[in-house]
């Protein structure tokens, strides 16, 4: 190759690009653009007031007795949302691990989820799917995502976790589980026959009482996890699914299910492998 042409390949090369002041390619962080970080600041200023004393609309009604349903109903005006260091983890996560499927349980109002769109879509591929009971919380979710130009990167199924969870198909190379702490569980093990191997599993307030058995689960070796607790807020426990194959995964799955009552039928893909 001669020197001129070497040098003009060089030249628009470089003019294809944008370069830093640091000398790397210009990358995009959506998490720094007005239209997302108003709708968050927006967000996390109304969760700032958040009264996350359940407002029952049936007399007598308690926490214990409740069902999912009227648990979500009377805390409907409730947040209940991550915290900016914990969503900048999120962010973190999907970016490097580049995710095709990630899977949330607990849109709420969609703090979380903003964060884990603005790295699908700076990834340039993959998408959220996330669940939410609450029909009042799926509606408001939707608009905070319109709003901060990331709904083409999420789908919001509106219905019990347990259900929805059940069409969607492998493989999951990341989950963030945020909802009802005694649910936590219940979904990951729906969920497990459809895990990439090294899907990573993000659990939130994992220092409450309610996750006592989801920790008890996720730290037993022997059931095909690495597992760490991450010093954020309430309490982070990042894990990494290294379990065996599709066959085991489905067996697993299945037997926990029927030990506690359930006939859900478990959808499996090859690709999940």
């Amino acid at each position: 190759m001669h020197a001129a042409t070497s040098a003009s390949s060089l030249k628009n090369d470089r003019d294809s690009a944008e370069i830093a002041p640091n000398g790397h390619e210009d990358m995009t962080n959506t998490l720094h653009t007005d239209h997302v970080r108003t709708v968050l600041d927006q967000l996390f200023a109304a969760a700032s007031h958040d009264d996350e004393a359940p407002q029952w609309t049936k007399p007598g009604a308690s926490w214990e007795s409740a069902t999912t349903q009227e648990r979500s109903d009377a805390l409907q005006a409730a947040y209940l949302p991550i915290s900016a260091q914990s969503g900048e983890l999120l962010y973190i996560l999907v970016r490097a691990s580049r995710p095709t499927t990630v899977v949330e349980f607990g849109t709420s109002y969609g703090i979380s989820t903003l964060y884990l769109a603005a790295a699908v879509a700076d990834n340039g591929r993959g998408r959220v799917v996330t669940t939410e009971l609450n029909s009042a919380k799926v509606n408001a979710a939707r608009a905070n995502l319109i709003e901060a130009r990331l709904s083409d990167h999420v789908a919001i199924l509106s219905g019990d976790a347990m259900t929805t969870l059940n069409e969607v198909r492998g493989p999951v190379d990341l989950v963030l589980l945020d909802g009802w702490k005694d649910l936590c569980l219940p979904v990951l093990r729906s969920l497990e026959s459809r895990l990439s191997a090294g899907a990573l599993i993000v659990a939130d307030d994992v220092t409450l009482p309610s996750m006592s058995s989801y920790l008890e689960y996720i730290r037993d070796p022997a059931n095909g996890y690495v597992t760490i607790a991450f010093p954020v807020d309430d309490g982070m426990e990042i894990s990494c699914w290294t379990g065996g194959s599709i066959e085991r995964k489905v067996i697993m799955s299945k037997t926990w299910l029927i030990r506690r009552g359930r006939t859900t039928e478990i959808k499996v893909s090859r690709s999940a492998d």
